[in-house]
This record gives C-alpha cells, structure tokens and sequence, in this order.
C-alpha cells in the first residue's frame, strides 16, 4: 500500500477537527509571489520526468480529486501544476450537473468512467465527492436520482461515505494511486474574486448569478466539506486542505505534494531482458551497415 505524504496539510484520518481549524491562508513567514512562482516552475519541471518514467512503466496510474467552492482556484491550479507535463500522459475531466445518462446509473458511474489508466495521471476537476457537497446541501437533487430516499438523511451519507471509501480501497488494491486537494477559499477571497469578476471585462464570463446565491449556503457547506474529509480521508486515499487564499503559494503546494507522491511512487523506466539486448546489438549492427 502507499505510504501517503504527511506534512501540515494533510487531513488526519478519521480525524475530527472543526472545518475552522483548516487554514485559508498561508504561513506568515512564505516566500513573495515571485519566490512561490519560480518554486512552482522547479515543481513542475520535475513533475515532467516522473511522468514520462511512469507512462513507461505503464503498470500504476495517478489519481488527482480537487474540490473547493467556487473561486477557489481549481481550473487555474489544475492549469499551472501541469503546465509542463506532456499532454499524451495526462487526462483531467470536469463534472458539473449530472446528465440523464448519468443520473440513470448509480453516483460512482460517471466518474469510474474517465478513471486514468495504467501509465497516465488522471486528474477530476470536481468528483463523486459532489454527492456528499452539493447534494447534500441541496438534498432535492436526491429526486432526479429516482433512488429510495430515507426519511433519515444522513444514513444516506454514512452510507455514501462507505462506499466511496470501499471504492476508492479497491481503486488503490489495484494500482490507482489517490490524491485528493480541498481548495479551502475564505469566505471573504471568495467575495473578493467574484467582484473581480464582475468588474473586469475579460472575467465576466466566469460569473454566474448562482455562485453569489450558493454563499447563502456556506456554513452548510463547511459542515459538508467538514464530515466529507473526516470520513474520507485515508492513508490510501488521503486529503489535503490547502489554503487557497494565497494563489501563487496553493499551486505550489499542490504541485511540490504531486512531485513527492510521484517520487515516493519511485516509477522506473523498463529494463529490457538479455534477449532483447541481444536483439538491439543486432539490430544496432545492421543499421550501421546500411549504406
């Protein structure tokens, strides 16, 4: 089993700290935003080799989960973390509102489709964890699901919980590697970003009435992200709350978390065996005699 990166983000297991222990913003004593830019290109540099190692060793694959209120920061940490790693070893995918097809299944079918193979990084811009947020927040969504809803709701979360830990077990049993980021946003950032974007052109397509609306909801959400981390995260499939307030210092931090999971993955190229070798010597001595 993977041993999980420890260090001051990483979400205790079964843990049971109040969501207001998890820190926004960074260490008092960080590095300026150039500072954390130019860490984050040495990150990512790094990245690329390991990744290339195991696309070759094509035996394990990675798993990125990112979750986090709106204006937190996912698209453009997703973006800047794997900005030099070569796109042919990389999937992300995004989930919003579920379709027809996928509320005709049960909640892990859409994501369990765009799992990453063995060899590539796969990374879910938002995830299954949706239906312990949003759903949660909002449980009139459970009617779309045409599934048999408790009159005790929150024995449909305990069970939730359950089955995405089985889940994600199994994912890990069978070589999927799981990292999961929790973009934590103050309450406050986000209002600032969002006046951002309203008062700047070129942002005001990011903006939709529905994100002012949901931070009606935002204690609600804090106690969902809260249980959700508590129940799920593990030492094969761990959480990190990383302050998001700071942009510069939270795509460092995912990116230095990625590059030591990638390391401790220790992924090599193959080593060809004796017949091969022969075989190249071979080969390698009739290309030379080639006119």
């Amino acid at each position: 089993m993977f041993t999980p990166i420890t260090g001051p983000y990483l979400v205790p297991f079964e843990q049971q700290d109040s969501p207001a222990t998890f820190n926004t913003q960074p260490p008092a004593d960080i590095p300026g935003k150039k500072a954390c830019k130019a860490a984050l290109a040495e990150e990512t540099e790094r990245l690329d080799e390991l990744r290339r190692k195991l696309y070759a060793e094509d035996r394990r694959s990675l798993l990125l989960i990112f979750q986090a209120m709106d204006a937190a920061g996912k698209d453009s940490t997703i973006r800047a973390v794997m900005r030099g790693v070569n796109p042919a070893g990389c999937q992300v995918f995004s989930f919003k509102q579920p379709s027809k097809e996928e509320l005709d299944h049960d909640f892990l079918w859409r994501t369990t489709r765009c799992l990453p193979e063995r060899g590539r990084i796969g990374i879910f811009n938002r995830s299954y964890y949706e239906e312990t947020l949003v759903v949660r927040v909002h449980p009139d969504f459970l009617q779309a699901q045409r599934i048999e809803i408790p009159d005790n709701l929150d024995s449909l979360w305990q069970q939730r919980f359950e089955a995405i830990r089985h889940y994600e077990k199994h994912l890990a049993d069978n070589g999927t590697v799981i990292v999961k980021f929790w973009l934590n946003v103050s309450r406050e950032e986000q209002r600032r970003r969002f006046l951002s974007r309203l008062d700047e052109a070129e942002k005001n397509w990011k903006f939709a009435v529905s994100d002012v609306e949901e931070r009606h909801h935002w204690e609600t959400y804090m106690h969902a992200y809260h249980e959700t981390l508590a129940a799920t995260s593990r030492p094969w499939a761990p959480w990190y709350a990383i302050p998001a307030d700071d942009k510069s210092f939270m795509r460092w931090q995912v990116a230095k978390l990625v590059r030591k999971t990638l390391e401790r993955m220790d992924p090599h190229y193959p080593e060809v065996d004796s017949t091969a070798a022969e075989r190249f010597a071979e080969m390698r001595r009739t290309l030379k005699r080639e006119p």
